[in-house]
């Protein structure tokens, strides 16, 4: 059973100097809550390999241990699962690739996003490719693009939206999660994920610089900035959150019985001599507010 006030500690999954878990995307289903991210592990020789891993919990308290959904070692690096959408009997989650250059730790121009489905959250389909330029735009002229996030329209059920880190956030659309509209863009940062809140849409995300971001958008084609400060949370009194506090993305979990909020999932990374910021140890960590404005966390005084 969900009780915040047993929490001490915001952190949940805490990384090492070899393995760091970052971008979280979570599904509240059944009374238990899943949670999908990033778990990076340095090369001995520089560089990474990153996959998808899923925990789980009933209690934000006690979490099953980490199990992979992507081959471990795979050189394209699936990555950064934006969330787990239903569509019809299925569910939809969408998720990145992110291969770097030997040693490298950036992602290169073949950063391409994609879905897998699943009927029971436990069996996954092979990644498809996610056309968010449309059909007619082959895969090479694509473009790089990662931090997809799907988003059912406010108004019409039929229709869905895509958000990904493409010349700040690209939006497309569809009504079948297969076929794709490019829509536009909008300056933004990354790890861009979307709710609904008074009949407008809120994108939370990423810039450069630390913390998290709030945009407003009635129609998702004018945007204002929602808080006037970022959301920085403990940062930078955090050591193991001091390099980046980062990746932050909204659980509406208001209705839960013993939560009663919005929960924010994110990573912050340490400052490691030596490492490069995707492989400094990040932790996965846990706030929540019952409006969006003003966030508290376990251990806050």
């Amino acid at each position: 059973m969900f009780d915040l006030a047993r929490l001490s500690d915001p952190r949940f999954l805490v990384g090492t100097p070899t393995v760091s878990y970052r971008d979280p995307a979570a599904l509240l289903v059944d009374g238990e809550i899943r949670l999908w991210f990033t778990e990076n592990h340095a090369l001995p020789g520089g560089g990474m390999r990153s996959h998808l891993a899923e925990i789980r919990s009933r209690d934000l308290v006690t979490w099953t241990t980490p199990r992979p959904l992507t081959p471990p070692g795979d050189p394209r690096n699936w990555s950064s699962p934006g969330n787990v959408v239903r569509d019809g009997d299925d569910w939809v989650m969408c998720l990145q690739t992110y291969p770097t250059p030997p040693s490298g730790y950036i992602g290169d121009d073949t950063c391409r996003l994609y879905t897998m489905r699943s009927r029971d959250l436990e069996t996954w389909s092979e990644p498809e490719l996610l056309r968010v330029k449309g059909d007619g735009v082959d895969e090479k002229g694509m473009g790089r693009m990662i931090d997809p996030y799907l988003l059912r329209d406010k108004d019409d059920p039929t229709l869905w939206w895509c958000f990904y880190k493409q010349n700040g956030v690209s939006i497309s659309r569809s009504r079948d999660l297969c076929h794709w509209e490019y829509v536009g863009r909008t300056d933004c940062g990354e790890n861009v994920s979307a709710l609904v809140q008074d009949g407008e849409y809120l994108l939370m995300h990423s810039p450069g610089a630390d913390g998290m971001g709030l945009l407003a958008s009635p129609d998702l084609c004018h945007f204002r900035e929602l808080a006037p400060e970022r959301i920085l949370l403990g940062y930078p009194a955090w050591p193991w959150a001091r390099r980046r506090l980062t990746a932050g993305t909204i659980l509406d979990a208001r209705t839960e019985p013993g939560l009663g909020v919005y929960l924010l999932f994110y990573h912050g990374s340490a400052e490691l001599p030596g490492c490069h910021e995707h492989v400094s140890a990040s932790t996965l960590g846990l706030a929540w507010s019952h409006d969006l404005r003003q966030w508290t966390w376990p251990g806050r005084a």
